[in-house]
């Protein structure tokens, strides 16, 4: 049986010892259609040209990776912060991305509160930007063992309600498995985020156990724990119909060949997600 891909994104960053100009061509040659670029993946580079390789090898880009970051006990780092985002939003502009996925950022020398109020202040300060630009925004709400300095916003239900509080169409929510699949309140959530009209993204991995490393171990889908339909099928339920984009960072899968880890991917994404 031959794989349905139609709806299978990578990010750049899952293989990450390939740079853009070996993924793209290697993405397209495995029939993936989707592409969520990292901003280390353009680094230095003409994003024109960039944005023509993709569609000239038939990829939607589907985000761009990576903005937020925005609190800090200093004034001045917010506002660098700021300047960034609306970097990182001409970025997504100029290659077709229709948003910019936002790890929101934390201070461990600050309350989780006031953390969140800068975030929520962050996000408003460079909406004007992204509406300009006609690029929205994506709160990714990541575990809480990142709460100390990568993430004040830990729960979809969080995340639900900065939506709420900025009420804007052009921010919403990157649902990812490996950072929600232990909240008991994740299906009710989700469809919450789908009724709103917040559910922008939807990244896979797994969760494995033992752990040997909080940001660089996370599986291949099949590898772990989550139960990655169930979740899929809250999301699909919910009216989500984007791209279902794997997001790994993992030392031990960058380490291999990258041709016969793509293959994998392709082989877990179909047998388990």
């Amino acid at each position: 049986m031959i794989a349905d891909l139609s709806k299978l994104c990578l990010h750049t960053i899952t293989t990450k010892p390939w740079a853009i100009e070996v993924a793209v061509p290697k993405y397209a040659a495995a029939g993936v259609k989707g592409i969520t670029v990292w901003r280390n993946a353009i680094e230095g580079r003409d994003l024109a040209k960039a944005q023509k390789l993709i569609a000239d090898h038939g990829l939607t880009v589907v985000s761009l990776c990576r903005g937020g970051f925005f609190p800090s006990p200093d004034a001045a780092e917010r506002q660098r912060a700021i300047d960034d985002n609306k970097r990182a939003i001409d970025e997504a502009a100029a290659l077709g991305a229709p948003h910019v996925v936002l790890v929101p950022g934390s201070h461990p020398r600050q309350p989780l509160t006031v953390s969140r109020a800068q975030i929520r202040d962050g996000i408003a300060a460079v909406l004007p930007h992204a509406r300009a630009a006609g690029v929205k925004l994506a709160i990714e709400p990541l575990h809480p063992m990142y709460a100390g300095d990568r993430s004040a916003v830990n729960t979809l239900r969080q995340a639900n309600d900065m939506c709420d509080e900025l009420a804007s169409p052009s921010v919403g929510v990157a649902v990812d498995v490996y950072h929600l699949w232990w909240d008991s309140e994740l299906a009710q959530q989700i469809q919450r985020c789908g009724s709103a009209g917040y559910l922008f993204a939807f990244h896979l991995c797994d969760w494995k156990t033992p752990t040997l490393d909080f940001l660089n171990d996370r599986g291949l889908m099949g590898e772990g724990c989550i139960n990655l339909p169930q979740i899929r099928g809250w999301v699909e339920a919910a009216g989500f119909r984007g791209f279902n984009e794997v997001e790994i960072f993992s030392d031990l899968h960058w380490a291999k060949n990258q041709d016969e880890f793509l293959r994998e991917i392709i082989a877990a994404y179909e047998r388990h997600a």
